[in-house]
């Protein structure tokens, strides 16, 4: 026969007899009690009883927990995209930057060959590697390195990236949160390295991380309209940069730049608009389509090469 809740469990619920008698309070073992708790399941007195949305908890998980059932993690801050604040809320931005300038100093120690095997290349025969290289030939990974190179002759380049990176993505992740920032950047970033691929020519070579930064510049004027700032100095900045990537005496990839812009300000729309109550789903869930747009362009720009 199934026991009924609260019923003796053992043996050394009998009394001397055998007799049948209720559990004992975990913490006053002298109280006899037919309720427990509907966290942990031990059996708690009317003293230990604390209301919860269902039933009554023990004091231990109510100071575990929120009180209400929930999980500890329940109770925590959330920033305006729904992430958990952080003790640093630029830590991730602080990693970013050091895989960069690491990646930066490995292209100064082992020079253009390490730079050439992994920057982005449609397709086009390399010299100093002795071989045809690119995307187009299955190195499809070289859309992603790319955002981490910079050109090792040019400390303004990565430089003036860092700077941005910094003072743009610094406060974006604090907005945010970690995981959303990441996912933003590495979306942007691939999102610029695909309209790159597409567009420019096979054999011109781009390096960088500004297709992940003018990502953050587009998801940062969206945080900044959602939450009505002035968006004239972001603007500025943003046309100012505008003017650089299009100056041909530059020499700037702007298929990057433009195709990093274009997905920030999607999946930055994405991450603070979407209703609270389907909000991961809707967050990640644009992510998801962006990048299913970078791959698709991606197949049909080597199909085109191959």
């Amino acid at each position: 026969m199934d026991q009924a809740p609260g019923s003796p469990q053992g043996p050394r619920d009998q009394g001397p007899q055998g007799a049948q008698s209720l559990p004992t309070c975990y913490r006053h073992p002298d109280r006899e009690t037919g309720i427990r708790c509907t966290r942990c399941e031990r059996p708690i007195c009317p003293e230990c009883m604390v209301s919860a949305s269902v039933g009554f908890q023990c004091p231990e998980c109510v100071r575990s927990g929120s009180g209400t059932g929930h999980a500890p993690t329940a109770t925590q801050p959330r920033t305006i995209a729904g992430g958990t604040v952080a003790a640093d809320p630029r830590r991730v931005t602080k990693i970013l930057i050091g895989i960069n300038l690491a990646v930066f100093l490995v292209q100064m120690s082992m020079g253009d060959r390490f730079t050439h095997r992994f920057d982005l290349i449609g397709r086009a025969y390399v010299p100093i590697l002795g071989s045809i290289e690119g995307v187009a030939e299955g190195q499809w990974y070289r859309l992603a390195t790319a955002m981490f190179l910079h050109d090792a002759h040019n400390y303004i380049h990565i430089l003036f990236n860092m700077l941005s990176l910094w003072w743009i993505g610094g406060p974006l992740e604090a907005a945010l949160g970690r995981a959303r920032y990441l996912t933003l950047y590495f979306v942007s970033g691939l999102a610029g390295s695909a309209l790159s691929y597409l567009l420019a020519a096979p054999n011109q070579p781009s390096l960088g991380a500004s297709g992940a930064i003018f990502g953050l510049f587009g998801a940062t004027a969206v945080l900044m309209r959602r939450l009505n700032y002035d968006l004239r100095p972001v603007i500025a900045l943003l046309v100012i940069n505008l003017v650089f990537t299009f100056n041909p005496a530059f020499n700037i990839a702007w298929q990057a730049h433009i195709g990093g812009l274009v997905a920030g300000v999607v999946v930055g729309y994405a991450m603070v608009h979407a209703p609270r109550e389907r909000r991961a789903l809707i967050q990640y869930g644009v992510s998801t389509l962006v990048l299913a747009v970078v791959l698709v362009t991606t197949l049909v720009r080597t199909a085109q090469l191959t």
